[in-house]
């Protein structure tokens, strides 16, 4: 397996462990476990956002969200990516349906792996954001697109876990 496959394949583990989470209603989707700021529908939303965001600066294509934004249905705070949000606007991302949030990351990281696959080895090395000490290579922007996705559908999971206990 070269760097590619690897990461082909791994755009696709969030997706995998999202559609694993246990089927949540819509007040276990947006509780705020332990008084916590970030909902498990801001969770996932976020990362579907977050990916979203960074890959139309990657590409340079439409991020994904202009198609799903009218089916979330969340005003203006929609239109951010969740970071920096203060815990009264991380509230107003309430989500009803878990289906869409799991179909919004899903996409997006589709979109993640059809880049990925399409560049070469040497493209992975090329600096992309010289902001950063040591500057940002193309490789090292998708790891932490796609680490970023599993760490919050991860915490997500873990909410939901706490959420479906049996008592």
């Amino acid at each position: 397996m070269n760097s590619i496959e690897i990461l082909s394949d791994l755009t696709q583990r969030p997706v995998d462990a999202a559609k694993g989470l246990p089927n949540l209603t819509a007040d276990q989707l947006n509780a705020h476990t332990g008084d916590h700021p970030n909902s498990i529908a801001w969770l996932l939303w976020h990362s579907g956002r977050e990916v979203d965001a960074q890959l139309a600066d990657l590409t340079g294509d439409e991020q994904r969200w202009e198609s799903f934004r009218t089916s979330f249905n969340l005003g203006d705070i929609g239109d951010s990516v969740g970071l920096g949000h203060t815990p009264a606007q991380a509230a107003e991302v309430a989500v009803d349906d878990q289906q869409l949030l799991v179909d919004y990351l899903e996409a997006t990281l589709t979109a993640v792996g059809r880049y990925v696959s399409q560049l070469s080895e040497d493209a992975l090395g090329e600096v992309i954001d010289e902001n950063w000490t040591p500057p940002v290579t193309r490789g090292v922007r998708l790891i932490s697109i796609i680490d970023d996705a599993i760490q919050h559908v991860g915490q997500a999971a873990y909410a939901a876990g706490a959420l479906t206990k049996p008592s």
